[in-house]
């Protein structure tokens, strides 16, 4: 009888799923970090992903213009997804204003160039690929598994803190740019003992 090899399964001894959102006193951490490392660059993309709450194709992509007008950071601003071709608007608070106003005025960023541009020659503006190890950096900095976490966590993170606070659905939906109620719901986690929890607080 033949000796059949067994293959290994490709997720065995790595996180699968959804990537979890970052916890605020971990936001604070890689805040802290990235102010002492002096990163100008990394704190407005990683202030400006929490608040925004894109996607990384989205972040990556969004022009000077985009999030200003003139010399000012808007407090809100508006974007075209690339996903859904739907249009979604987010806030920007004050520390992100700040963290963005000093990039752009660092690099002497105009309003028609990429917020966040490449390195790269052949790139006009940071990758995915490369945000992605961006994020893994950030993430390592705060003292979590880096691969327990990724681009999407940047997403998910203030959606989430909203939906506890709030348990208000449709906000979150219109924050995430979601077409339907049950996407945001899947994306969220939403876990049972939660959904109860509403369920036992609704009397008939």
């Amino acid at each position: 009888m033949e000796n059949i090899q067994k293959r290994e399964a490709w997720n065995k001894g790595k996180l699968v799923g959804q990537k979890p959102p970052l916890k605020p006193k971990e936001i604070w951490a890689i805040r802290i970090h990235l102010q002492n490392a002096r990163a100008v660059r990394d704190l407005a993309m990683f202030n400006l992903a929490i608040d925004s709450k894109l996607r990384g194709c989205d972040l990556v992509c969004l022009h000077v213009r985009d999030v200003t007008n003139g010399n000012q950071v808007l407090p809100r601003a508006m974007v075209m997804q690339r996903k859904t071709q739907r249009p979604v608007q987010f806030e920007l608070t004050d520390p992100t204003r700040s963290a963005v106003a000093a990039w752009i005025e660092k690099a002497h960023l105009r309003s028609d160039q990429y917020l966040f541009p490449s390195r790269i020659e052949k790139s006009p503006h940071v990758s995915t690929r490369q945000y992605a190890r961006i994020v893994h950096d950030w993430v390592k900095a705060a003292g979590l598994d880096s691969s327990a976490y990724g681009t999407h966590s940047m997403r998910r993170t203030k959606a989430t803190l909203i939906y506890k606070r709030t348990k208000n659905l449709r906000a979150v939906q219109l924050l995430l740019g979601h077409t339907k109620l049950e996407s945001t719901v899947r994306y969220l986690g939403i876990e049972v003992d939660d959904a109860l929890e509403i369920s036992e607080q609704t009397e008939i």
